[in-house]
């Protein structure tokens, strides 16, 4: 596995733990978000091991979740480097 598959495992098992599995739902999540509940979807299941890696999360995305989130990117870096 390469680096770049490893952050992508890293930050959807942290988005997956800390927020989206105590949404009451993933449409919730999603819209609370303003992302597709199909991200969700490939985050959770990446997140879980029941998908593949490939998938390419764009910052935007990324962003979106942390904004309605209230951290900012760098926090949500160091939160996954703990």
């Amino acid at each position: 596995m390469d680096d770049e598959q490893e952050v992508i495992i890293a930050i959807c098992k942290y988005v997956y733990t800390n927020w989206i599995s105590k949404a009451k739902s993933q449409r919730e999540f999603a819209s609370k978000c303003d992302i597709e509940e199909s991200t969700v979807r490939r985050l959770k299941n990446i997140a879980l091991g029941t998908s593949k890696t490939d998938y390419n999360m764009s910052v935007k995305t990324i962003a979106k979740i942390c904004r309605k989130k209230g951290i900012t990117l760098e926090q949500l870096f160091q939160n996954i480097k703990k």
